[in-house]
Protein backbone atom coordinates (compact mmCIF):
# COMPACT_ATOMS: atom_id res chain seq x y z
CA UNK A 1 0.00 0.00 0.00
CA UNK A 2 0.95 3.80 -1.02
CA UNK A 3 -0.32 6.73 1.11
CA UNK A 4 0.37 9.60 -1.56
CA UNK A 5 -0.55 13.16 -0.58
CA UNK A 6 -1.06 13.89 -3.93
CA UNK A 7 0.05 13.27 -7.44
CA UNK A 8 0.35 16.47 -9.30
CA UNK A 9 3.51 17.65 -8.20
CA UNK A 10 7.09 15.80 -9.04
CA UNK A 11 8.15 16.40 -5.24
CA UNK A 12 5.75 13.85 -4.26
CA UNK A 13 5.25 11.61 -7.03
CA UNK A 14 7.70 11.88 -10.23
CA UNK A 15 8.55 9.19 -12.75
CA UNK A 16 10.01 6.58 -10.85
CA UNK A 17 7.12 6.85 -8.28
CA UNK A 18 4.74 6.73 -10.82
CA UNK A 19 6.34 3.78 -12.27
CA UNK A 20 6.69 2.11 -8.71
CA UNK A 21 2.91 2.02 -8.44
CA UNK A 22 1.98 0.00 -11.53
CA UNK A 23 3.48 -2.66 -9.18
CA UNK A 24 1.59 -1.91 -5.87
CA UNK A 25 -1.91 -3.29 -5.16
CA UNK A 26 -3.38 -0.45 -3.53
CA UNK A 27 -2.48 3.25 -3.25
CA UNK A 28 -4.68 5.71 -1.36
CA UNK A 29 -4.85 9.54 -1.86
CA UNK A 30 -7.17 12.14 -2.82
CA UNK A 31 -10.33 11.45 -4.96
CA UNK A 32 -9.20 13.41 -8.10
CA UNK A 33 -5.66 11.56 -7.71
CA UNK A 34 -7.54 8.33 -7.73
CA UNK A 35 -9.32 9.79 -10.77
CA UNK A 36 -6.41 10.16 -12.76
CA UNK A 37 -4.15 7.16 -11.18
CA UNK A 38 -6.43 4.77 -12.04
CA UNK A 39 -8.08 1.12 -10.36
CA UNK A 40 -5.49 0.48 -8.25
CA UNK A 41 -5.59 3.78 -6.48
CA UNK A 42 -8.30 4.65 -4.22
CA UNK A 43 -9.63 8.36 -3.01
CA UNK A 44 -10.32 8.85 0.64
CA UNK A 45 -12.65 12.43 1.49
CA UNK A 46 -12.06 14.22 4.64
CA UNK A 47 -12.15 12.02 7.62
CA UNK A 48 -12.79 9.13 5.63
CA UNK A 49 -11.81 5.55 6.63
CA UNK A 50 -11.11 2.60 5.26
CA UNK A 51 -9.76 -0.38 7.03
CA UNK A 52 -7.21 -3.18 5.97
CA UNK A 53 -6.05 -6.46 6.56
CA UNK A 54 -2.84 -6.58 8.07
CA UNK A 55 -0.55 -9.67 6.77
CA UNK A 56 -0.09 -10.91 9.88
CA UNK A 57 -3.86 -11.04 10.94
CA UNK A 58 -6.13 -7.69 12.70
CA UNK A 59 -6.75 -4.73 10.55
CA UNK A 60 -5.56 -1.72 10.54
CA UNK A 61 -7.52 1.50 10.17
CA UNK A 62 -6.62 4.45 7.39
CA UNK A 63 -8.20 7.77 7.94
CA UNK A 64 -8.06 10.59 5.43
CA UNK A 65 -7.61 13.78 7.24
CA UNK A 66 -7.45 17.20 5.70
CA UNK A 67 -4.49 18.74 4.43
CA UNK A 68 -4.12 22.72 2.48
CA UNK A 69 -1.42 23.08 0.30
CA UNK A 70 -0.11 26.73 0.73
CA UNK A 71 -1.67 29.56 3.08
CA UNK A 72 -5.20 30.58 2.89
CA UNK A 73 -8.92 29.69 2.68
CA UNK A 74 -9.37 25.83 1.11
CA UNK A 75 -10.97 27.05 -1.84
CA UNK A 76 -8.17 29.70 -2.72
CA UNK A 77 -5.27 27.38 -2.25
CA UNK A 78 -6.86 24.40 -4.05
CA UNK A 79 -7.36 26.34 -7.21
CA UNK A 80 -3.28 26.79 -7.34
CA UNK A 81 -1.99 24.33 -5.79
CA UNK A 82 -4.70 21.34 -6.12
CA UNK A 83 -6.48 19.26 -3.27
CA UNK A 84 -4.04 17.14 -0.62
CA UNK A 85 -4.33 14.69 1.84
CA UNK A 86 -3.16 13.24 4.90
CA UNK A 87 -3.24 10.50 6.94
CA UNK A 88 -4.10 8.90 10.21
CA UNK A 89 -3.25 5.19 11.18
CA UNK A 90 -4.99 3.34 13.78
CA UNK A 91 -5.54 -0.51 15.39
CA UNK A 92 -5.88 -2.11 18.39
CA UNK A 93 -2.58 -2.62 20.12
CA UNK A 94 -1.19 -0.77 17.31
CA UNK A 95 0.59 3.06 17.61
CA UNK A 96 -1.49 5.82 16.06
CA UNK A 97 0.73 7.12 13.21
CA UNK A 98 -0.24 10.63 11.57
CA UNK A 99 1.03 11.12 7.85
CA UNK A 100 0.68 14.80 7.16
CA UNK A 101 0.82 15.08 3.62
CA UNK A 102 2.04 18.43 2.23
CA UNK A 103 -0.10 20.53 4.79
CA UNK A 104 0.57 24.06 5.65
CA UNK A 105 -2.48 24.75 8.19
CA UNK A 106 -1.63 24.60 11.72
CA UNK A 107 -5.56 24.64 12.65
CA UNK A 108 -6.07 21.28 10.26
CA UNK A 109 -3.51 19.99 12.45
CA UNK A 110 -5.19 21.23 15.50
CA UNK A 111 -8.37 19.62 14.49
CA UNK A 112 -6.71 16.55 13.55
CA UNK A 113 -5.11 16.48 16.99
CA UNK A 114 -8.53 16.78 18.61
CA UNK A 115 -9.75 13.47 16.62
CA UNK A 116 -7.02 11.16 17.18
CA UNK A 117 -4.29 13.40 19.65
CA UNK A 118 -1.72 12.39 20.91
CA UNK A 119 -0.45 10.68 18.54
CA UNK A 120 2.63 8.40 18.45
CA UNK A 121 4.40 9.32 15.58
CA UNK A 122 4.23 12.32 13.73
CA UNK A 123 5.50 11.90 9.85
CA UNK A 124 5.62 15.56 8.87
CA UNK A 125 6.13 17.23 5.88
CA UNK A 126 8.74 20.11 6.00
CA UNK A 127 11.20 22.04 4.62
CA UNK A 128 8.99 25.63 4.43
CA UNK A 129 9.15 25.14 0.21
CA UNK A 130 8.41 28.66 -1.58
CA UNK A 131 7.15 29.22 -5.03
CA UNK A 132 8.04 33.39 -5.27
CA UNK A 133 5.30 33.67 -7.69
CA UNK A 134 2.47 31.80 -5.08
CA UNK A 135 1.06 33.36 -2.00
CA UNK A 136 3.65 36.13 -1.93
CA UNK A 137 6.13 33.73 -1.34
CA UNK A 138 4.62 32.37 1.93
CA UNK A 139 5.41 28.32 2.69
CA UNK A 140 2.99 26.17 0.64
CA UNK A 141 4.17 23.08 3.84
CA UNK A 142 5.16 24.00 7.08
CA UNK A 143 7.90 25.48 8.06
CA UNK A 144 10.15 24.40 10.76
CA UNK A 145 9.09 26.52 13.43
CA UNK A 146 5.66 25.44 12.55
CA UNK A 147 6.89 21.43 12.13
CA UNK A 148 7.41 21.97 15.93
CA UNK A 149 4.10 23.64 17.06
CA UNK A 150 2.26 20.50 14.51
CA UNK A 151 4.77 18.21 16.92
CA UNK A 152 3.06 19.96 20.28
CA UNK A 153 -0.77 20.21 19.13
CA UNK A 154 -0.28 16.74 18.28
CA UNK A 155 1.43 15.86 21.75
CA UNK A 156 3.29 13.24 19.25
CA UNK A 157 6.23 11.16 20.91
CA UNK A 158 7.65 10.90 17.81
CA UNK A 159 8.48 13.26 14.85
CA UNK A 160 9.95 11.75 11.39
CA UNK A 161 10.26 14.84 9.15
CA UNK A 162 10.09 14.13 5.44
CA UNK A 163 10.23 16.42 2.34
CA UNK A 164 12.53 18.76 3.76
CA UNK A 165 15.70 18.37 0.87
CA UNK A 166 16.63 17.54 -2.15
CA UNK A 167 14.55 20.04 -4.12
CA UNK A 168 15.00 23.53 -5.07
CA UNK A 169 12.06 25.22 -3.69
CA UNK A 170 12.76 23.85 -0.18
CA UNK A 171 13.89 26.84 1.93
CA UNK A 172 14.50 25.38 5.38
CA UNK A 173 16.42 21.41 6.02
CA UNK A 174 17.82 19.57 8.59
CA UNK A 175 19.46 22.33 10.60
CA UNK A 176 16.28 24.40 10.79
CA UNK A 177 14.51 21.47 11.62
CA UNK A 178 17.13 20.55 14.69
CA UNK A 179 17.30 24.19 15.83
CA UNK A 180 13.57 24.50 15.57
CA UNK A 181 12.79 21.40 17.81
CA UNK A 182 15.72 22.44 20.52
CA UNK A 183 13.73 25.93 20.85
CA UNK A 184 10.57 24.17 21.70
CA UNK A 185 12.39 22.10 23.80
CA UNK A 186 11.56 19.13 21.58
CA UNK A 187 14.89 17.30 20.39
CA UNK A 188 14.21 14.57 22.15
CA UNK A 189 11.28 13.74 19.75
CA UNK A 190 12.85 14.10 16.62
CA UNK A 191 13.63 11.36 14.22
CA UNK A 192 16.44 12.19 11.73
CA UNK A 193 17.11 8.85 10.97
CA UNK A 194 20.68 8.01 9.74
CA UNK A 195 22.79 11.08 8.26
CA UNK A 196 22.74 11.28 4.43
Amino acid sequence: MVLLSHDEHSDNLDHSGRALLAGVPLTLTTPGGARRLGNRARGLADWEPIELDRPAGGTITVTGVPALHGPGARDTVESVTGQVIGFVLTGTGLPTVYVSGDNASLDLVKEIAGRFGPVDTAILFAGAPRIPVLFGGAPIVLDSAQAAQAATLLGARRVIPVHYDGWAHFTEGRDQLVAAFTAAGLADRLDLGVPN
